[in-house]
């Protein structure tokens, strides 16, 4: 579910984290809304009233992993990580990490693309928590979730900066394939 909708309605801080997004019509191509966060990223405040929000969500839920996807992913799962007191595994784009990989191929909503994993990032039965600064598609999600889960790992959830309404129905219907009870956060 949305922040708004999860205890946070009201919550100055989920104001001034959209204020601080900005939106790039047509980028990268022609009808993408870009969400860009690197604004969001320029106030400290803001980016850490941001990873605050996602920890005090996961502080007590025995994560273990936090998988950040590239590569804006990589901007907040570490601090989140670090916070919560897991490990950070990276999820990226093919032939970026060095030695044994896994990999899994997704459909974005402007072509397709790969996300990879080290073997061995993560242990079976470890608890992960997926995040990524938007869900668009659900692809992303959806193959990062199948790449710990190949490894054994436990996806408790998956978390994004950006859930925007126009696709929160679609991602809704992605959960409840990954056997969710549809909750989208």
């Amino acid at each position: 579910m949305f922040a708004a909708e999860n205890g946070l309605k009201g919550d100055p801080r989920l104001q001034a984290i959209s204020d601080a997004i900005r939106v790039i019509p047509h980028f990268p191509k022609q009808g993408i809304m870009f969400q860009d966060i690197t604004t969001l990223l320029l106030d400290h405040k803001v980016f850490k009233h941001t990873v605050d929000i996602i920890v005090d969500r996961y502080r007590d839920m025995d994560i273990s992993v936090v998988a950040g996807v590239e590569a804006r992913g990589f901007m907040f799962a570490p601090s989140i990580a670090l916070a919560i007191g897991a490990k950070f595994v990276p999820l990226r784009k093919p032939r970026k990490l060095p030695g044994e990989v896994i990999s899994e191929s997704y459909v974005l909503e402007y072509g397709t693309d790969s996300l990879e994993m080290h073997v061995g990032a993560v242990q079976p039965g470890e608890r992960a928590l997926i995040i990524d600064d938007l869900v668009a598609t659900g692809g992303t999600l959806f193959a990062a979730t199948k790449l710990l889960e190949r490894l054994g790992a436990e996806v408790v959830e998956c978390a994004c900066v950006i859930g925007l309404p126009e696709v929160k129905e679609k991602f809704r219907r992605l959960l409840l394939r990954l056997g969710d009870q549809g909750e989208v956060d």
